[in-house]
């Protein structure tokens, strides 16, 4: 006769387990708890134990695979009474399990699937590891009469003191303890309303739920828990949940959850008819800038180094040539100053003015200073690049930046007009804000965001004293990559700007 033997439930609910390695090869003979496999769980590694004796006939499982709870990993060939363990109780066996007994030894009809399936729950029902049911056949007990104390797995000490006061032979008393531990079962065990279409069945918060492997594996897989499908069925004093009880809770949770799932896409439409909205095509420009933020943000490691600087002397300088700049018909704002300040400082920075080249595995430092100019459009945010900063005047640079940042919001700027720039400068504060995180404009390493210039008290020393004065202060946010450079290089160049607004007249050293 020939047994297949499916994993067990190794573990308290335990869905699979990884086969480490087998004891026992094709060929073998083998008795009955002998160790024939080790498998390791998610929660320890333990021993599985042969049901039967026999020879062991096949390996359906390879070292190293993980295996579901359920699945058949070995077949035996039985030797001669030991095939009753794989087979199905006759009606007279169940009458003596409703009684309180249980027989190892009964004779039954040969085994189909489902009659081996029900072979292995009566195995995972008595919860007991090979060494326990090793005394307990030494001592001459039916360990399935056992009624243990903790309504978990039977123990040494259960064996022993079943053995001691000979309750192993005395059918009444194997009775009254099943029945004591059914009742305190039930104790435990509230009864709750049932799920969906399921009805008049024990459920939720059970102690101990008795299943057959697959009927576990099922469960898992669904993520069910098996202490919450109701029941009204009992093994041994135990609620004993079925393959039908469970897939019928699933469906009636599957079920529910369509009608949740539908309810809230119902009231999702009604709310989308009910608000007006307009849709835009995300493409062209817009999408264009998008890929560029996306890439810069994605491959370049952004730092962002923040300060603020004392600028009422550039107030002052600007309030005063703005007139002159009016006869030339140039307006003249504060970011042609901040624009020649940057190309001093990046001078006297060099290590600011680099691109990384990947491809080369190069970092190359530009001797050349070409800042643009992110400008708001109605299409996105451009960037006019003006070239050769450092070597024009103010009123050239200012000119040249009011007739590009023009041209950008009317989307007559050439793709050349947006090419090679070295550094960029942002000017959050024309909106309104302080302080910003910009993203670089790649293939650049850093990026200048302005904060608005707002009066704020600071301390001023004059002629040996400290006074609290209103003064015009802006703030600075320079972001940068961190591949190519550090913190203090950030901060070198930071101060090397502040330098220069502080004190416009320095720029014309320049």
């Amino acid at each position: 006769m020939v047994r297949e033997f499916e994993l067990p439930d190794v573990g308290e609910g335990v869905a699979e387990g990884e086969l480490l390695r087998w004891r026992v090869e094709p060929g073998d003979s083998v008795s009955e708890d002998q160790p024939v496999a080790e498998v390791e769980t998610d929660k320890a590694v333990v021993d599985v134990p042969s049901p039967v004796n026999g020879v062991v006939e096949e390996l359906r499982a390879a070292e190293g695979e993980t295996v579901p709870v359920g699945d058949v990993i070995i077949v035996f060939q039985l030797d001669g009474e030991d095939e009753l363990d794989g087979t199905e109780p006759t009606p007279a066996d169940d009458a003596t399990a409703d009684s309180g007994h249980q027989t190892d030894e009964a004779p039954t009809q040969p085994a189909e699937d489902t009659q081996s399936e029900s072979a292995v729950t009566q195995r995972v029902q008595v919860a007991a590891p090979p060494s326990v049911r090793r005394l307990a056949r030494e001592l001459g007990v039916d360990i399935s009469n056992i009624a243990d104390s903790s309504l978990g797995r039977i123990t040494e000490s259960d064996v022993r003191a079943h053995a001691n006061t000979g309750s192993h032979s005395s059918t009444q008393e194997q009775s009254n303890q099943q029945t004591a531990a059914a009742e305190r079962q039930k104790q435990q065990a509230p009864s709750t309303q049932s799920v969906s279409s399921v009805q008049a069945r024990e459920t939720t918060d059970r102690a101990t739920t008795v299943a057959v492997p697959k009927t576990r594996h099922v469960a898992a897989e669904e993520g069910i828990d098996l202490d919450t499908v109701p029941t009204d069925e009992r093994k041994d004093g135990e609620p004993f949940v079925t393959l039908e009880a469970v897939q019928e809770y699933a469906k009636a949770q599957q079920q529910a959850q369509k009608k949740d799932k539908e309810a809230v896409a119902e009231r999702a439409a009604a709310d989308e008819s009910a608000r007006p909205e307009s849709r835009t095509p995300y493409n062209g420009i817009r999408q264009t800038i998008g890929a560029a933020m996306t890439e810069s943000k994605s491959t370049a490691p952004h730092v962002t180094h923040q300060d603020e600087v004392d600028v009422t002397a550039l107030v002052d300088a600007r309030s005063t040539l703005r007139q002159e700049a009016e006869e030339h018909d140039i307006r003249l704002t504060y970011m042609p100053f901040v624009m020649k300040a940057c190309a001093a400082a990046l001078q006297e920075n060099p290590q600011i003015n680099v691109s990384l080249d990947e491809a080369n595995e190069e970092i190359v430092e530009k001797q050349y200073y070409n800042i643009g100019v992110a400008t708001a459009t109605d299409a996105g945010l451009l960037v006019p690049v003006v070239e050769d900063v450092d070597a024009k005047g103010l009123l050239e640079v200012a000119s040249e930046t009011n007739e590009k940042t023009q041209r950008a919001r009317e989307r007559s700027l050439s793709p050349e007009e947006m090419r090679g720039g070295t550094f960029t400068i942002s000017n959050i504060g024309g909106i309104g804000g302080e302080y910003g995180t910009p993203i670089i404009n790649q293939p650049e390493s850093a990026i200048l965001a302005l904060g608005e210039i707002k009066k704020k008290p600071r301390v001023v020393e004059a002629d040996g004293e400290e006074t609290i004065e209103p003064r015009h202060v802006m703030t600075l946010s320079l972001s940068f990559d961190h591949r190519v450079l550090d913190g203090a290089d950030a901060a070198r160049f930071t101060n090397s700007v502040q330098k220069y607004l502080r004190n416009p007249n320095l720029l014309l050293l320049e």
